[in-house]
């Protein structure tokens, strides 16, 4: 390999990378738009995947193979991330399509959600169409079937550039105050339930970063110090999910 090559190379690998950090570190709108979706009667997403690097040590190599394939029918429960094995691999012999994984936010190299074909997420797939020209580029969102938009700018939450504060919190929340606290007082029994794992209905509207219903719950007399079977309270997850509005008010 040419010294020029060697350098994009290390430049690409780089950006990857950072690709990743920035999926994990994201991975929270990721799975509020999929906490909202399976409320919806008509789902609105196109598709939902999660990147994983997957590895095996095959024996006289130096290096394991690594492949990064997507995964699908996610569901999340605050820690671990689960779903579907889309891809066929092409060399590991460890995994095959239609294994059901289950890896942690720190395992994951990407994301992506599609609305009206328009994606969120997907930084590695920016830093390849990066890496394009506009003819190739085209070419792949085509081949996708979906708009990429400019790989400068990776969106997150839907509407967010009309709508800033869809970032704080989801639209959807916001519209479902009444029906929810209507809910809840309807049925205090949920509001202080807690399931085989340990999981409250605190728990899990904070995961999803739902302050509206956060706010109803500690009103109503949910416990804001209790634990799941693996000791995380409501705000033990709202700081390792970056959902920075839910802190103060579990603190």
């Amino acid at each position: 390999m040419s010294q020029d090559n060697n350098i994009i190379f290390a430049e690409q690998n780089q950006k990857m990378k950072v690709a990743y950090l920035k999926a994990q570190e994201t991975f929270n709108y990721f799975w509020r738009e999929m906490y909202w979706d399976s409320k919806r009667v008509v789902p609105a997403h196109d598709l939902a995947l999660v990147k994983i690097p997957f590895q095996q040590v095959i024996e006289g190599r130096a290096e394991p193979i690594v492949e990064h394939m997507w995964i699908s029918d996610i569901d999340f429960d605050g820690e671990l991330i689960t779903g579907v094995l889309q891809n066929a691999p092409n060399k590991l012999t460890n995994v095959a399509e239609g294994d059901t994984v289950t890896r942690k936010i720190s395992e994951i190299s990407d994301w992506m959600l599609s609305i009206d074909r328009k994606t969120y997420g997907g930084y590695t797939i920016q830093v390849l169409r990066s890496g394009m020209t506009e003819d190739a580029r085209t070419k792949h969102d085509q081949a996708w079937g979906l708009d990429f938009g400019d790989y400068n700018t990776i969106l997150v939450a839907h509407l967010q550039e009309e709508e800033q504060e869809n970032l704080i919190e989801h639209p959807m929340s916001k519209v479902m105050e009444q029906p929810a606290r209507d809910y809840f007082t309807a049925n205090l029994d949920v509001v202080k339930a807690v399931d085989k794992n340990g999981v409250t209905r605190l728990h899990t509207e904070t995961i999803a970063g739902n302050k509206t219903a956060v706010d109803i719950l500690l009103e109503l007399g949910a416990d804001k110090t209790a634990k799941t079977n693996t000791g995380k309270t409501a705000l033990d997850f709202a700081i390792a999910l970056n959902w920075s509005h839910l802190v103060s008010v579990l603190e």
